[in-house]
This record gives structure tokens, C-alpha cells and sequence, in this order.
């Protein structure tokens, strides 16, 4: 979270009116892709609101929302939904407190099952992450808080068990995004937490802008170091943070990410810092990582700046066999892509593909890649929205609730912008899957103060798709870390079982692939995560496929 200088603002006041011409025009785009995001929260019985504890007194973690879950917790192949909330803070009552709540998928219809399930979590919540870290066959979620973060255990039978005090993953920093993975091909999914600053509401800090009271940047705050916790595969986890490598200076982290950059078969994984350089952590494969962020040209922006990064994620939008990287920055700032040169750096290529120009007037947080409408491509959703609900009496540019945005890839690696919807709130969390599970990705997104909005793809399944779904044996349950290759012809996609995903929150584990107008894959190939490789030849299309490791 950063300001900005009137000189600044004034240049993006002409972007700003550019871009809205632009997108009256790309309005069409929707249209011409046969692809419509339609709002049901209500019709598919989601009532929830997001509570952030405010009462005037511009505690600095109001503003940053929280993030979601899609996660199939119940073995149903039907992705239900985990919505995190916020909690009072001084000078803040409530007669009911505010909790987290569940909703399971009933057939399109979502049903509160928060207390059957026993995780609703009261706690100040911002993230949260799935994996089966006990390979029981069943999904377990972690909480971040500002305050102790919390383990539920999923029993198989529809509830859950708080196992926090039992692993001893709490901690008492204010946590922000986690991700589980398996960095050491042992089989036992393993736990990244970031950790955000120190801060506590005694000493909250007291900003202002022109006259005007604010929250504060943080760079008010000291940076709080992040945690690697190893599964010791017997139901406890051991911090291993400074034996495994994770060491770099304590950064302002938000986002974290998962996945293999440079193609050696192991898990590496990327922080998204607000205000302090970024971290790549590659993974050595022997238990340890090296910080590289900076040599890989990831660390900085283009002229060298550390920018406000809230979300992060991984995707090979142009096909070539590697993951590129996307993050989303304060307002005045472009989201930043970096496509992967497959030699160890990254290349900033935001203003390139068309995404830099376009996102310098918001303020983003939620993004992800995915193929919104089944033509082979990996298009992009960004969640927009600013932290002062005053911003306008202090620039002239800033507006409080925005427009989300996705930017369609074209051919030759370029990106046009549409919005999504048209009602503006402000928008922080998102995740993505195919919620009712007709062949195209659905959205959920979270907005600060307000109900989350649903909204189903209408006409992205008019082209062909694959659906994967992964279930280790030897390597972990999840499959989590494990790389899926789909060959047609000369082409090929690749995607990889994440947990985390974005700003705070987790995406349905299945991994999806658009065919276009094609029939048939030639080949599937899986990588999974302990190094084995099964490969399946003549795949039918338009369908979800389960393939099980057979080690």
C-alpha cells in the first residue's frame, strides 16, 4: 500500500478517460467470445456479509479484506465454498460475533453448514489455503488471522477438527497468504505461511493526506518474517524456516505462490512483498532454497522500484512449457507480468502485453490466470478496489468501489481488457473453479464490507475442455505440486495442482484445460510430485478426468 503524487494522478486521469473509451469498445469482447459472467449469489443462497472490525479509529488492517476457498471438502466432486470474515476490533461490538462460514454444494445450491462442520473461526481472518497435510483421502484448511491462525483437520464425516495447539501452527503474527506444498518429495504436504507486519491495535499508527485522515502505507510498520513449517508425517509439523533457507530479509508479504519456474521437477515459491522487494525462493531439491528474486529480474519493478504486491500467481500464458508470473500492485502502478526467458530470468513485460497501461488507475489484489473461454489461452482476472472509503476527497483520480476487470489473451501474446459486471464494489479475494461443473471456470469473488459476488460462466463451454483431476499414493493425497502436460499436435498446455492462490484465498484443485473447436488430446502426461511420470494417450474431450498415481 503506497500514495501517490499529484503529478502522478494527473497522468492517470488521461489514462483513465483512454481507458474508458477503450472499454466501452471491448464491452463487445464478451460478446464476441460468447462468454457472459453472470452474478447468482443470491439464486444459489450464499448470505454472508464481510466484517472488518471498523469503528473510525482507521486500524490499519481494515482495509485489507480477506480471501475464499473452493475446495471440495466433502468427496462429492462438487467444489463447496469457505468464506473467511474478519472479527471486532476496539471499539467495535457486535451481539453476534462475526465467523467464518462454510457452504456445501448441493447440487447448485449452497447450504451453511458452518456449525455442523465446527469451523467458524471467530478470529480476525484475512487467507486461507487447502491440503490434505494427513493424507486421509480428505481436504484440510488453514486460517491466516491477525492473531493465532488455525489447522482444521477434516474427519471424512462432515466436520472438522481445530488441530492447531496439536501441529503447533499457530504462531501470533499477522499472517496473510499460505500455501501448502511438499518441498522435499517426501510424500507429506509441508506449510508456507507469510507474514505480514508487526502490529497490534495499541500502537496503531495515525496517517493522513492533505488534511484528511487515512490509513497508513506500511511503511509505517516494521516487515514481519515469513515461516516454513515441515510435516513430519505424524500428524506434527517442525518451523524449519532458517535450516530449509529462508532467510532473506523479512519482507511486507501478501501473496504466495507455488509452483516449478525453472522446470528441475520441484516446487519453488514466490512472495508478493507490499513496499519491500519481492522473493523468489528457488528449491535446491535437497531441503533447502535460494533466494533469487532479484537475479531473476522479480524482485523490483522495471525502473527498479519496490512495488505495493498483494497478489501472485503462476501460469504459462503463451504456451511455451513454462510458468510466468503475475502480480497485482497499488493504484499508479501497472500489474506486473513477467514472462519466463527459461534461463533463470524473468522479463517485465507488462506494458507489452497490454496489462500495464490498463491497470495503472486501480488498486488490485485478487488475479489469476485461467481460460475463461475454452479457446487454448490463458486470459486473466483482476480484483480491484481501494483502501479509503474518502479517497475522492483527497484525488481526483482514485474511486473506492472499482470495476474488475479480465483481460482476454489474444493471439501473439497480447491481453485486451473487458469488465466484469457492472456493478462496482471493492473487491479484494478471489477463486476460481467450475462450480457447477458444465466445462468452463466460474468466479467468487470477496468484497470488503459486503456480500461475495458468484458469478457463473455463461458460454464459455461453447468450446472443448478437459478437466483433471490428480489423486496421489505414493506422493502426496492431493497431488499438490504435480504437473500436468496436454499435447495436441505441435501445441501444448501445462498446468500444476496449487494451494494458495492469488490474494489469500484457494482455487478448485482440478486442473482445466480449453480444446477450442479440437476432439481429441493426443497425450496427457503427469509429473507427479516424487518424480514419476504416467503418460495417456487418445483422451477424450469434455469431460472430468480422474487419473490415479499408480506407484
Amino acid at each position: 500500500m503506497c500514495t501517490f503524487n499529484i503529478k502522478t494522478s494527473i497522468i492517470i486521469s488521461v489514462l483513465l478517460l483512454v481507458t474508458n473509451v477503450e472499454l466501452s469498445q471491448t464491452q463487445q469482447q464478451i460478446l464476441n467470445e460468447n462468454v457472459r459472467f453472470i452474478d447468482v449469489t443470491k439464486e444459489v443462497g450464499i448470505r454472508f456479509l464481510d466484517e472488518n472490525g471498523e469503528s473510525g479509529k482507521k486500524y490499519f488492517i481494515e482495509p485489507l479484506g480477506r480471501g475464499l476457498a473452493l475446495f471440495d471438502y466433502d468427496n462429492d466432486d462438487d467444489l463447496d465454498l469457505y468464506l473467511v470474515n474478519g472479527s471486532n476490533l476496539p471499539g467495535k461490538k457486535s451481539d453476534i460475533p462475526p465467523k467464518n462460514m462454510l457452504y456445501r454444494n448441493d447440487d447448485g445450491v449452497y447450504v451453511d453448514v458452518t456449525d455442523v462442520a465446527s469451523v467458524g473461526d471467530t478470529g480476525y481472518g484475512l487467507g486461507c489455503c487447502v491440503g490434505d497435510y494427513n493424507n486421509d483421502g480428505y481436504k484440510d484448511l488453514y486460517i491466516t488471522n491477525f492473531g493465532q491462525n488455525v489447522l482444521y483437520k477434516n474427519n471424512g464425516d462432515g466436520t472438522f477438527s481445530d488441530e492447531t495447539d496439536q501441529t503447533e501452527v499457530g504462531g501470533t503474527q499477522l499472517s496473510s497468504g499460505c500455501a501448502f506444498l511438499d518441498y522435499n518429495a517426501d510424500g507429506h504436504l509441508d506449510l508456507f505461511v507469510v507474514n505480514y507486519v508487526k502490529f497490534n491495535t495499541d500502537e496503531n499508527p495515525v496517517c493522513s493526506r492533505k488534511g484528511v485522515p487515512t490509513y497508513c502505507t506500511p511503511e509505517a510498520l516494521e516487515a514481519e518474517a515469513d515461516i516454513l513449517y515441515r510435516n513430519n508425517g505424524d500428524g506434527t509439523f517442525t518451523d524449519v524456516t532458517e535450516i530449509a533457507g529462508i532467510t532473506a530479509p523479512a519482507g511486507k508479504g501478501l501473496g504466495v505462490i507455488c509452483g516449478d519456474v525453472d522446470n528441475d521437477g520441484d516446487g519453488d515459491v514466490f512472495v508478493a512483498n507490499d513496499t519491500t522487494p519481492n522473493f523468489l525462493y528457488l528449491n535446491n531439491g535437497n531441503g533447502t532454497f535460494t533466494e533469487d528474486a532479484l537475479f531473476a529480474g522479480v524482485a523490483l519493478s522495471e525502473d527498479g522500484r519496490a512495488f505495493s504486491g498483494m497478489g501472485a500467481n503462476l501460469g504459462d500464458y503463451d504456451n511455451d512449457g513454462f510458468l510466468d508470473i503475475v502480480i497485482t500492485n497499488f493504484q499508479d502502478q501497472v500489474n506486473s507480468i513477467y514472462n519466463n526467458a527459461q534461463n533463470g530470468f524473468f522479463n517485465d513485460v507488462s506494458y507489452v502485453t497490454g496489462i500495464g497501461e490498463k491497470s495503472l488507475p486501480y488498486l488490485a489484489w485478487g488475479v489469476d490466470f485461467a481460460d475463461f473461454n475454452n479457446d487454448g489461452l490463458l486470459d486473466l482476472f483482476v480484483c480491484n478496489g481501494h483502501l479509503d472509503d474518502n479517497i475522492a476527497e483527497i484525488d481526483p483520480v482514485g474511486k473506492y468501489e472499482q470495476p474488475n476487470h479480465i483481460f482476454w489473451n489474444k493471439q501473439e501474446s497480447t491481453f485486451e481488457l473487458a469488465e466484469v459486471g457492472v456493478t462496482h464494489k471493492v473487491s479484494r479475494g478471489a477463486a476460481f473453479g467450475d462450480i457447477d461443473n458444465d466445462g468452463d471456470i466460474d468466479i467468487v469473488v470477496t468484497n470488503l464490507k459486503a456480500s461475495p459476488t458468484v458469478l457463473r460462466n455463461v458460454g464459455g463451454n461453447s468450446n472443448n475442455w478437459l478437466s483433471v483431476k490428480l489423486i496421489g499414493n505414493h506422493c502426496n493425497h492431493d497431488a499438490i505440486g504435480a504437473r500436468v502436460t496436454v499435447i495436441i499436435g505441435n501445441s501444448k498446455q501445462i498446468r500444476e495442482v496449487k494451494s494458495g492462490s492469488g490474494y489469500l484465498s484457494q482455487n478448485d484443485m482440478r486442473l482445466h484445460f480449453g480444446l477450442s473447436n479440437l476432439t481429441k488430446v493426443d497425450k496427457v502426461i503427469v509429473r507427479w510430485t516424487c518424480g514419476d511420470i504416467e503418460s495417456y494417450n487418445d483422451v477424450l474431450v469434455n469431460q472430468h478426468l480422474v487419473i490415479k498415481e499408480n506407484r
